[in-house]
C-alpha cells in the first residue's frame, strides 16, 4: 500500500515539475544536456518521466519548457524546429525513441 501511495505521490510531483514554466539561463549550464519540451506536448509528456528520473541520479539535464515565452530566445540559437529535442554538445535528437534518448543523456 505504501509503495502505491509513494509511486502516486512521486508521479504527481514529476507532473508538477513538468508543468513549471521557469525562465532558464543556459550560460549557467555549459556542459549539461539541454531538454527542450512543452508541457502540453504529448510526445514530450511521453518521455518526460524517463528523463526526469535519469536526472535525479545524474544531475546532468537542464529542463527548458518552451511554453515559457522568455525561453523562446533559444529557438533561433539552437535552430529548434520541434519538441521534444535533446542537445548535448554536438549530439542532438528530436523524438521519443528510448534508445536514442539514452545515447544523448548517457546511461
Amino acid at each position: 500500500m505504501f509503495l502505491a501511495v509513494s509511486d502516486f505521490a512521486s508521479h504527481q510531483y514529476v507532473n508538477h515539475v513538468e508543468k513549471q514554466r521557469l525562465v532558464v539561463t543556459l550560460a549557467k549550464h555549459p556542459k549539461k544536456v539541454l531538454f527542450f519540451y512543452r508541457d502540453d506536448c504529448p510526445d514530450c509528456q511521453a518521455i518526460f518521466h524517463q528523463i526526469y528520473w535519469h536526472n535525479v541520479i545524474s544531475h546532468n539535464i537542464v529542463f527548458i519548457n518552451m511554453n515559457q515565452p522568455k525561453n523562446r530566445q533559444y529557438i533561433q540559437k539552437y535552430q529548434l524546429t520541434s519538441v521534444p529535442t535533446l542537445i548535448h554538445g554536438k549530439q542532438r535528437y528530436t523524438g521519443t525513441n528510448q534508445q536514442r534518448i539514452k545515447q544523448i543523456v548517457g546511461d
